[in-house]
């Protein structure tokens, strides 16, 4: 067999599970840590419940990537993971699924494992969303569960330092209603609003554009530019103003 013909019959072997996300889709890539918890409860020596050096790598590894070739609008972080919504018009790859999975699941592992010295491993999956209100509850859902992963770690270990053994403290808050958990911290003189917002609803990134006058050396005159700079927010809004402002993002 000639190796055209080969190389033309494997491939349709290789390429026979490809998905590629539709044009008219949004493209959101969720990146999740593996092993996270034994990570940062045994192999690292962090804060509880948060630790700002962790949410700085994390921060530094979504710099790297909304810097590099992936044509990403915003990022969006909480807890080990990390959210990228790309631009609308994002063609990297052909928009294919194996693609996107396994270069963003390697270059955040790489980078993360850099920024922390310690080998660290993040999944990726690709998430199409056909419409604005589709992307508006994925960022609202990923909030919302940021919220009430935060109000568990700080019950957790406020359970912990009161005396309670880890497996008793997480046996106790195993399907406890959310509204009990803000009543737990309650009772350790812990108001949920006094919670830094960052931990609350996540961290984010996102690009914005400034105008700066400078002076044109060719005709000695003042000329306006417009420049691009990344943007960390620790402030998001909140219900109704997020979703309004994340569709902000992409027009």
């Amino acid at each position: 067999m000639k190796f055209d013909e080969f190389d033309t019959k494997m491939r349709k072997f290789e390429e026979s599970l490809d998905q590629v996300i539709p044009d008219d889709c949004f493209m959101v890539a969720r990146l999740d840590g593996k092993g996270f918890t034994k990570l940062t409860k045994e192999d690292m020596d962090l804060e509880k419940p948060f630790d700002i050096r962790f949410r700085q790598a994390i921060i530094n590894t979504m710099t790297f990537l909304m810097n590099s070739y992936f044509q990403i609008a915003y990022a969006y972080n909480e807890s080990d993971e990390i959210s990228l919504l790309f631009k609308p018009n994002a063609d990297k790859f052909n928009r294919k699924v194996r693609k996107y999975n396994s270069i963003l699941a390697a270059e955040t592992s790489v980078n993360f494992s850099k920024e922390i010295g310690r080998d660290a491993i993040f999944d990726c999956r690709m998430i199409p969303l056909p419409d604005v209100d589709a992307l508006q509850d994925y960022f609202a859902w990923r909030q919302s569960d940021s919220a009430r992963n935060s109000v568990l770690a700080h019950c957790y270990y406020k359970l912990v330092a009161s005396g309670k053994t880890p497996q008793d403290a997480a046996k106790e808050l195993t399907n406890m209603p959310f509204r009990n958990k803000t009543e737990l911290l309650a009772h350790f003189n812990m108001d949920i609003n006094s919670i830094p917002k960052w931990q609350l609803y996540g961290s984010a990134l996102y690009w914005d554009e400034t105008t700066k006058e400078g002076l044109n050396h060719v005709t000695n005159t003042l000329q306006s530019c417009t420049r691009r700079k990344l943007v960390e927010n620790y402030d998001l809004p909140v219900g109704e103003e997020y979703r309004n402002w994340i569709v902000k993002l992409v027009k």
